[in-house]
């Protein structure tokens, strides 16, 4: 079978209707940015980027090296090319506008740089998460924070790229969700899976049980029920699965079904959930849903939300549709 190349995916699709010259540029940036992300990581203490950086992102969170140098990676090759007007990031506070000697562009581009860096120093796939939105009508001048709080239905394109055993780019302009493997020989991402597909149903399960004491009694009741097994409610056993990089745990659903939790608990609360909307949530919603999976907060769809803030956080339930309504209902009836 022919090779299709991302290029040429990204080519045909725009033919098609689907994107524009702008947008199919802007995500091969992106694509490429993440092949030196993905070098960086591969080499591991060799390259020098294991360990803390030393410093904290405006979560408050220590960074590790590699996620300040993947981070860098994004900017510096997004800042030129003419396609974007500014970048959000998970790392910095605030927007970063294209500089005034480059052109800007029609879109705006929001990312998680490294996803489940925690998992760096014992070598276990980690990943970067983007989203691709239109900039407002009319918005000319200085990008606002404003323009960035628009709803995942609003999504131009997502995508996660995976760091692991092979180096996989997933992604989704909104009419299917498509798989690419990077050969390294060529330095090319092949596409490798047209339309993924999530199984609608599954016995399989992604949560955090180490904050089980933390939950909501409506979570508390979800879980209990799946690890009571064939004599409990559920009438069949579930396995757990939990990698703590959502990139990972996310593309074991895509591969095979499941569901992946990431629920509001009291340790939490304040915060109003653990994963960010606008670089994680969002994105993953938007892959998901394409490859015919839900994607909920426990009390409704995750891309209807409207965002208040760029560093929202929010609970999220996404994967196998049925396994997914099924958790809503738990949450909707308290």
């Amino acid at each position: 079978m022919k090779s299709i190349t991302l290029t040429q995916f990204l080519t045909e699709e725009r033919r098609a209707g689907y994107g524009s010259t702008d947008l199919t540029q802007l995500l091969e940036v992106v694509a490429r940015a993440c092949k030196r992300i993905g070098v960086a990581t591969g080499k591991g203490a060799l390259g020098g980027v294991l360990g803390e950086a030393g410093s904290d992102n405006v979560q408050g969170e220590a960074q590790k090296k590699l996620d300040v140098l993947s981070n860098e990676i994004l900017l510096d090759a997004n800042a030129w090319g003419g396609h974007l007007a500014a970048c959000a990031s998970e790392e910095m506070a605030d927007p970063q506008p294209i500089p005034d000697a480059y052109p800007k562009g029609g879109y705006l581009l929001l990312f998680d740089p490294l996803d489940g860096s925690s998992n760096i120093d014992v070598n276990i796939a980690v990943g970067t998460i983007f989203s691709v939105l239109r900039r407002p009508q009319g918005h000319r001048q200085d990008v606002s924070v404003n323009e960035f709080l628009q709803p995942g239905t609003q999504q131009v394109a997502a995508g996660y790229v995976v760091y692991g055993p092979s180096t996989l780019l997933v992604l989704t302009l909104g009419h299917g969700t498509h798989v690419f493997t990077l050969d390294r020989e060529v330095g090319s991402f092949i596409l490798t899976r047209r339309d993924a597909m999530i199984p609608e149903e599954t016995s399989e399960f992604a949560v955090n049980m180490s904050n089980q004491r933390y939950w909501e009694a409506p979570m508390q009741r979800y879980v209990g029920d799946l690890l009571a097994g064939k004599e409990g409610p559920r009438e069949r056993d579930f396995n757990m699965r939990w990698v703590a990089s959502m990139v990972a745990d996310v593309h074991r659903i895509l591969t095979r079904g499941g569901i992946f939790s990431y629920p509001l608990d009291s340790k939490i609360a304040a915060k109003g959930g653990k994963l960010r909307l606008m670089y994680e949530a969002n994105p993953m919603a938007f892959i998901v849903e394409q490859a015919g999976g839900a994607a909920s907060t426990g009390h409704g769809r995750i891309m209807e939300l409207q965002p208040e803030a760029l560093h929202q956080r929010v609970p999220v339930f996404l994967g196998s549709k049925a396994e997914v309504e099924a958790a809503e209902r738990y949450h909707l009836d308290v």
